[in-house]
This record gives structure tokens, sequence and C-alpha cells, in this order.
């Protein structure tokens, strides 16, 4: 075993040497895992995806959970070797070099700093619904305050609170389940009863290339589930915890979106062709359906576990932000200060991470397209170093050969069509995505060569 390795897996030991404490068990990771998902994710995109899915969206999410298994399982293959917070910025370090990882921790930090405003603006628009009287954008800085407060409270404290959200949103996602089986039998279906997996038939045949393009959309639902590696360094035990963790939670994840999406294509009252046509409807077409079909209490229940679950979601996002930027400042990739601990918590790291979250969150609010402008870039960075992830697998364990006997299929195979779907998935997102990810990537290599021009980071 590596020097690396041997410094984090110090498992037992109530704080490890660099300051974060070991209090979390697989529950809780599981806990920060969906809450950063979301059980209730395709709520929001659900008109969008059937829209362009050609009302093929349980497929879509069928198609969407499989290809991100691969990378679910390269973080189980990494996490276990180099269990250090992270994450995919220790894992390219490890594997392919210093400035790989931090390329890979300066993409990834596109995505931990944005999915959290893109959340609490979610919070933000769902309370407004309900509470119109007071802006979205003055609900959308309370999510962050609280959200912020309860992490900087501790990791432990925060999953406690962060179980009970998420036990409130299975009950609400149940309550929904139950509630859609009963009006189906009573009422029967809108569509055919295999239109979710085959398409509505509006727009024409089945077409692979329409589920493949909604594919890019629906993987926004499960970024997130990665995040549970960056805890690495505070789980009690071994870091097989971790992996089990990661893994679990894109299968229950999978599972759940999967049949909310397959119940309610069966109650959309409107074809895939007329939510095409209408744009503005694809946003709340989730929640017309419900109404249309099982009531308004239920469209009120639904908005407000969406607005508590959306904050709460955050709160991952915003935790794993912090951990990147504690370990990339511990290894002097970014200013020393963030790498400060106070009680096991980086708390320097958090609230820099939830001022940036604050203002991208309240200027999105502020605006009438602010949230298509966040939506439209935050899958660039995670996919990026997603694809890094991949790549990390195959210099560890068959170019470097760190982990024994190489295991073609699993060291080889899987990382490498990993990488294909991420590349894949980068090349079918928007335009303007792109474009912000290509700036962001150039800066952070500017970044690394000002580093280098200066001095050698520390190993």
């Amino acid at each position: 075993m590596s020097g690396t390795e041997t410094s984090a897996h110090a498992a037992g030991d109530e704080h490890d040497e660099r300051g974060l404490r070991r209090n979390l068990g697989f529950r809780d990771l599981v806990v920060y895992g969906l809450l950063f998902i979301a059980p209730m994710a395709p709520v929001g995109i659900f008109g969008t995806l059937d829209a362009k899915s050609h009302g093929a969206v349980a497929l879509v999410y069928v198609v969407a959970t499989v290809a991100m298994a691969f990378t679910a399982f390269s973080y189980a293959q990494m996490v276990r070797v180099v269990p250090q917070a992270g994450s995919v910025f220790a894992y390219a370090r490890a594997a392919l070099g210093k400035e790989a990882g931090f390329i890979a921790g300066w993409m990834a930090m596109l995505d931990y700093l944005l999915i959290p405003a893109v959340a609490y603006l979610f919070s933000g628009i769902a309370m407004n619904s309900l509470v119109p009287e007071v802006s979205r954008w003055v609900w959308t800085a309370l999510a962050v305050v609280v959200t912020t407060l309860l992490n900087l409270w501790g990791v432990r404290a925060a999953a406690r609170v962060g179980f009970l959200v998420l036990a409130m949103e299975i009950v609400v996602l149940l309550v929904f389940v139950v509630s859609a089986v009963v009006v189906l039998a009573r009422d029967g279906a809108e569509r055919g009863w295999l239109s979710p997996l085959s398409g509505d038939g509006s727009q024409g045949a089945f077409a692979l290339s329409a589920v493949v393009g909604a594919v890019s959309i629906a993987v926004l639902s499960y970024l997130g589930f990665d995040a549970i590696a960056s805890f690495a360094e505070e789980v009690t035990g071994s870091s097989e915890k971790v992996a089990r963790a990661v893994l679990f939670c894109l299968a229950l994840a999978g599972v759940l979106f999967i049949a909310q999406t397959y119940l309610i294509a069966l109650l959309e009252p409107l074809s895939s062709a007329q939510l095409a046509a209408d744009p503005g409807k694809q946003g709340s077409a989730f929640y017309d359906a419900v109404d249309a079909s099982v009531g308004t209490w239920l469209h009120d229940l639904v908005a407000v576990s969406k607005a508590i679950g959306a904050a709460f979601a955050a709160l991952a996002g915003q935790a794993a932000a912090g951990r990147l930027l504690f370990a990339m400042s511990r290894d002097r990739r970014l200013p020393r200060v963030l790498s400060r601990t106070d009680s096991g918590v980086p708390r320097v790291a958090l609230l820099f991470a939830a001022v940036i979250t604050m203002v991208a969150a309240v200027w999105a609010a502020r605006r009438d397209d602010g949230m298509d402008h966040l939506v439209s870039v935050v899958d660039i960075g995670a996919l990026t170093a997603f694809t890094l992830l991949h790549a990390s697998v195959v210099g560890w364990f068959a170019v470097r050969r760190r982990g024994g006997a190489v295991v073609w299929w699993r060291h080889v195979l899987m990382p490498v069509v990993g990488a294909a779907i991420t590349v894949a998935v980068i090349f079918e997102a928007s335009g303007a995505a792109q474009v912000v990810g290509a700036v962001w990537l150039v800066v952070g290599v500017g970044v690394l060569v000002g580093q280098r021009g200066r001095a050698p980071a520390a190993g």
C-alpha cells in the first residue's frame, strides 16, 4: 500500500492527521448522496424530457442510469485505493499526476459551486409559488443562510437533520406513487401503458436519437451521487463503505426516477408533441399532471417537499464543495487559508463556497432567464471531471499497475466505455455550456501555468 493510501486509511481514528473528524457511517453517506441527488429530481425537468424523447421519458432514465453506472463503478474503484477528501482531484493527482489532478479538481469545482446554486433557486421558486408575497430571491437567500449554518455546525449534525428531510421526501414520493396507482386503477391511463418506454407516437415512430438526446439532460438528475466520495476522510471504518454507498445511491436513485416518470407519463393529459410545441408548459408539466389527475392537495404537497428538499440538496452540495476546496488548498493548489479546520469542520472553505453559491443563486433568482443560464453550464464541469476519473482508473491500475494484477474488463473496458459516454454527453450539451466549460478550462490551465512559474506544488 502506498503512502497516500496508508495515511488515508487511518479509519479508526477520531481525527485524521489533516484535521477532519471521522464520524460518518454508511447511513450518513447515503443520506448525503440522496439529499444531493434529490429523490424527486425529475419533477422540474419531466416536461422537457418527455417532449425531447417523444414520450419515452422512463426509458430515458433507464439509459441514463446505466450510463452513470460506469461512472459510479469508477468512483467505487478509486475511493478504495485513494480514500481522500478531494475525490476526483485526489484520484487524478495520484494516478495521472499533479497537473491532471488540478484540472480535474478545477472542473469539478465548477460543478460543485453551481449545482447548489441551481438547487437553492429551485427552492426559492417553489416557496415563491406558495408564498408569492415574498420575492423568490429572498427565499433563495434564506435557504442559503439556513443550510450554511447547518454545515458550519458540523457534518454529523447536518447529516442528522438531512435524514429527517430525506425521510419527508421519501414519504411524499410514496404518497405520489400510491395516489397515481389508485387513479390509474380507477380511471385508466391517459397514454398507452408501454408508452413511457416506447414513446407515445404523437411525434412519429420511436426514435433512439431522441432518447439519447434527452439522456444528456437527464444526467443532471444524477449529479451529486459522486459527492459521497468527498467524505472519504470522515467515514468510520474502511473506505469500502464509501464505495458501497456510491453504488447504492445511484441504483436507488435510478429505481425512483424510473418509477415516478413512468407513472406521471401515464397521467400526463398532453401528448409529447403538444409539450414540444409549447415549451412554456414543460416546466410545470409534472405539477399540472398531478393537479389534473389527483388534486391540488398533492400538487401543494409536492411543491413544499421540492422546496425543502432542494435546499437540503444544496446543503449536501455545499458540503462537498467545501471538502474539494479544502483538499485542493491542503495540496497548495488554492490559498492555504481554505485548508483550515475548526473542530474537524473546514469552515473557511465552507464559507467561501457559500458566498460564491449565494452570489450565483441570488443573481439567477432576480432574472427571468437565470435558471436557464445556470442549468446550461452545471453539467460540463462534472462530466469533464468524470472523464478524468475514468482515465484515473486506467492510469492507476493498467498503466502504473498500483493495484496488483490487471483485470481488463474492470480496469480498462469499463472506464473506457464510461469515458466515451461522458464525452458523448458533453458533445450533446448546449453550445453556451460548452463555451463556458472551455473558458473555465482555459482559466484553470492559466492558473496552473502561473503556479508552476512561481514554485512547485507541495507533494
